[in-house]
């Protein structure tokens, strides 16, 4: 079974399969390079990803895989049964407005996502080797409203999860919802993990930490996230 990278170096155990991991990051962190390093080190440990882009495009999330040793082209057109080892889902191209060109197009309108649902992603075979990272699930709020975005996750994003039985990594940006908002996603998931940036000693440090974990032991200390030449994220333990 893979392991998530960043997270689960800060657990005592394997986060179980079906599990909803919800990532609160302040904007200037380094968290979309951090969520590019989990899908690349699943990836590499021969788990398959399904990537949702919001805050980056799909040739920037292929150049950054690149860096970090995972050639996207052939990993999209591998099959693994039911899907590729890698799906990146655009989404980032679509609130700017634009036609995509990729092959996998999100919408950003909850009530056509709940269709595209209902008819394709709840008849997926469960798959444990399947990891879902979402960049920036705030994205989505900007073209629907409060209410009916958080009860689309809660009733179609969030079960995937459970009943696939793949594991999702939800990037969610602190402060730009209502507390309502953080504190309906945080009642359903079974983890949180905080990104934050800090001044110390005239320096700027990313900090990373898990907040709390449901189903498996963890170390809740602070910890310095350090971005290397080739924008792998590691952590100073």
């Amino acid at each position: 079974m893979p392991r998530i990278p960043l997270i689960e170096d800060l657990t005592t155990g394997t986060i179980p399969a079906g599990s909803n991991i919800a990532v609160e990051y302040e904007p200037s962190s380094h968290w979309y390079a951090a969520s590019i390093t989990i899908a690349a080190g699943w990836l590499k440990q021969g788990g398959s990803v399904s990537y949702s882009a919001l805050a980056q495009s799909p040739a920037n999330i292929r150049t950054a895989l690149k860096r970090l040793g995972i050639d996207a082209a052939p990993l999209e057109a591998e099959p693994a049964p039911p899907n590729e080892r890698l799906r990146i889902w655009d989404e980032y191209t679509p609130s700017l407005g634009l036609k995509s060109t990729e092959k996998l197009v999100g919408t950003l309108k909850v009530a056509d996502s709940s269709i595209t649902f209902s008819r394709e992603q709840f008849k997926l075979e469960p798959n444990p080797l399947r990891l879902r990272v979402t960049d920036d699930l705030s994205t989505q709020a900007r073209f629907n409203d409060e209410k009916s975005w958080v009860e689309f996750q809660l009733t179609r994003g969030y079960p995937l999860a459970s009943m696939n039985k793949s594991t999702s990594v939800h990037g969610l940006m602190k402060g730009v919802h209502s507390d309502w908002v953080y504190s309906r996603f945080e009642s359903v998931s079974d983890g949180i993990v905080d990104v934050k940036v800090e001044e110390y000693e005239g320096e700027v440090r990313n900090r990373l930490r898990i907040r709390t974990m449901r189903n498996v032991g963890f170390d809740s200390h602070w910890h310095t996230v350090k971005i290397n030449e080739n924008f792998e994220v590691t952590l100073e333990k």
